[in-house]
C-alpha cells in the first residue's frame, strides 16, 4: 500500500498552513460554500484571463453652442436659397407669350413684373413676344417690339443676369 504524498510545503513546518480548497470548490466563489460558480456567470474569470480588463468609459460629449449656432445658419442660408428660388420662379425671365403679368412696384425704372395666371384678378399685362439679346436704347427696343408684335403698348427690358431679353406688353382684357 502507498500513501499519498503529504500537502503543502514540507519545508514550512513552523509556519501555519492556509486551508485547503476541495477539489471542484471554486477559490473565487466569495462565502458560497456548496454553490460552485460555473463559467459565464458573473463573477467567473474567463479562461486564460484572471481578471477580465474593464473598458473605459467613453465621456459625454456637450452639445456646444457653437455647433448650435452653424447648424441654424446653415439652415437659414438653405432657407433663404430656398426661398429665392421659389420667388424667382415667376419673375419677367419666366415669361412666354400668351402670359399675363402683374407689376408689383409702381417704380417705372424698376417696375418688378411677375408672371400671374390670366384668370387672376392681379392680372395688368398680356405679353405678345420676347425677344431674347441686348437693346441698348429704348428706340432699339420699341422698333423691335413693333416688328414683332404691332399692337404693343409697353416694352419691357432685363439685362445684366447674363441673359438679356425684351416683352412686348398690351393692357390684358378681362
Amino acid at each position: 500500500m502507498t500513501t499519498p504524498p503529504p500537502q503543502g510545503n514540507p519545508f514550512a513546518q513552523g509556519q501555519p498552513q492556509a486551508p485547503q480548497q476541495p477539489q471542484g470548490q471554486n477559490p473565487y466563489a466569495q462565502g458560497q460554500p456548496g454553490f460552485p460558480q460555473q463559467p459565464g456567470q458573473p463573477g467567473f474569470p474567463q479562461q486564460g484571463v484572471p481578471y477580465a480588463p474593464v473598458p473605459p468609459q467613453q465621456p459625454q460629449r456637450k452639445v456646444s453652442f457653437k455647433l448650435i449656432k452653424n447648424i441654424v445658419i446653415v439652415v437659414a442660408v438653405l432657407g433663404a436659397v430656398v426661398g429665392g428660388y421659389i420667388a424667382s420662379r415667376d419673375d419677367a425671365n419666366t415669361a412666354s407669350v400668351g402670359d399675363c403679368m402683374h407689376r408689383g412696384s409702381t417704380d417705372d425704372n424698376d417696375p418688378d413684373l411677375e408672371v400671374v395666371d390670366c384668370s387672376d384678378a392681379k392680372a395688368q399685362y398680356e405679353v405678345l413676344a420676347k425677344v431674347e439679346g441686348s437693346f441698348l436704347t429704348d428706340t432699339m427696343a420699341q422698333s423691335k417690339c413693333a416688328a414683332e408684335a404691332k399692337d404693343f403698348q409697353y416694352v419691357y427690358t432685363e439685362s445684366g443676369d447674363g441673359k438679356d431679353f425684351l416683352l412686348c406688353l398690351k393692357d390684358y382684357k378681362k
